[in-house]
């Protein structure tokens, strides 16, 4: 029994903005009824973009459950079997349970503290094994086995081994460059935001979908939607994910983080909460944690006192080993603010515009169009479409934000250099 009703028999309709009636029955309503899954009711999806797009208030709990309904759609277009639609479906549905609070926002600590990509902690929760930090056992596999679902191959698709026994077409639903997450995300982002660059043509993706050897491809009349899906993508990140207010105050919610007494071992528990928690652990903590949470609650954020757009190849390796070794990026922020007569915690560097891609690892390259009976692949040569492929997610590779005091200060101070090592004296 599930709910009251016999194993498969109950149903539920949820209307949602972007896609309309998504329908619940059997394990999707086991599943969403879970401790794991209520708790994205208080993750935001899109971090701090609220404080620059003040309707972004929607939460990982709404994309999850759009990621399910995309999913599920593409398996119906692309044949796949009952048995393996569901599958799909359900992982599109879980795919972002190890989201730390404020979504992206937490990655980089996460990875620092735990070890683990939020991808990662998905798997462990999906399974039941520790996710790294303490709490009850995951509630997610029972539901997953009372609706004969293997927890294990649900997982797979989420954070796929290197050595995955999942059909190629099977995980390319959750992973690749035009795939359920991002159809679902782009679209409700644009829509909660009020920027249109993501109101992509998700219709026709859908309706020209095709097996393609393996992997996903598409009809050659969904050409232009797939060239509107790569223009979407790729402004979304310049204009709301890589914005440098929206920046700003993640680099504040990280570094809160990152200063609490005790870190890492002592923030070992914080991933495991949603949003309102965090805030509230991190204020209570006093010093420097305390102080930025209350500039983010009060929307008192940090300047960008200066910023690279390019930088050498010499320096490139540097900021790249500071972003290898988040305690030496600890250590030069606080020298900056030492000489700006600033405290720790005060000089903020953000190194996520080293980044070549807004996704490592899409493969833009593998994306066919089928052409009658033969496929030509529009992105593998030189062109407008390959460069926007290939765009950085940001427009200044480096960062730093500082306390408003402190803009001028460091402001001049970094500008005198182009090495801002040697300007902090190390």
């Amino acid at each position: 029994m599930a709910g009251g009703h016999p194993r498969g028999t109950a149903r539920k309709s949820i209307f949602d903005p972007i896609h309309g009636p998504i329908t619940l029955d059997g394990v999707a309503l086991g599943l969403v009824a879970t401790r794991e899954f209520q708790r994205l009711w208080a993750v935001r999806q899109t971090g701090f973009a609220h404080l620059v797009f003040p309707g972004a208030n929607h939460t990982r709990l709404e994309h999850s459950l759009g990621t399910y309904w995309v999913a599920g759609q593409m398996a119906a277009r692309l044949g796949l079997r009952p048995e393996l639609a569901r599958r799909v479906a359900v992982a599109g549905l879980l795919h972002d349970l190890g989201h730390p609070p404020f979504s992206h926002t937490l990655d980089g600590p996460l990875r620092e503290v735990l070890g683990r990509s939020h991808e990662e902690i998905s798997r462990a929760r999906i399974v039941g094994t520790d996710p790294g930090w303490s709490g009850p056992r995951s509630e997610v596999p029972d539901v997953l086995e009372r609706f004969d679902l293997d927890p294990r191959a649900v997982a797979e698709l989420i954070d796929p081994p290197r050595r995955s026994r999942a059909p190629p077409l099977l995980r390319s639903v959750l992973h690749g460059p035009i795939d359920a997450d991002r159809i679902d995300y782009l679209q409700r982002d644009a829509h909660y935001t009020g920027v249109g660059h993501g109101a992509i043509d998700a219709v026709r993706l859908l309706d020209t979908l095709r097996p393609l050897r393996g992997r996903l491809g598409f009809a050659e009349k969904g050409r232009s939607a797939v060239e509107g899906f790569l223009v979407g993508r790729t402004l979304m990140y310049s204009t709301v994910y890589y914005h440098k207010t929206v920046r700003a105050a993640e680099m504040m919610a990280q570094a809160a983080v990152e200063r609490i007494p005790g870190y890492p071992d002592a923030a070992r528990a914080l991933f495991g909460l949603n949003d309102g928690e965090l805030l509230v652990r991190l204020r209570s903590a006093g010093g420097p944690s305390a102080a930025l949470v209350d500039g983010l609650l009060t929307r008192r954020l940090y300047k960008r006192a200066h910023g690279w757009r390019t930088v050498s190849r010499s320096m490139r390796r540097r900021w790249h080993r500071l972003e290898r070794d988040p305690p030496a990026r600890r250590q030069l922020e606080d020298a900056i603010a030492d000489r700006a007569g600033g405290s720790p915690g005060t000089v903020l560097i953000d190194l996520a515009g080293l980044e070549s891609r807004p996704e490592p690892g899409e493969d833009w390259e593998g994306v066919g169009l089928w052409v009658g009976d033969t496929v030509t692949f529009p992105f593998r040569g030189p062109g407008p479409w390959r460069a926007l492929a290939d765009r950085a997610p940001a427009d200044w590779a480096v960062n730093v934000y500082v306390a408003p005091r402190l803009r001028a200060t460091v402001g001049r101070m970094l500008s005198r250099s182009h090495d801002p090592f040697a300007r902090a004296g190390l």
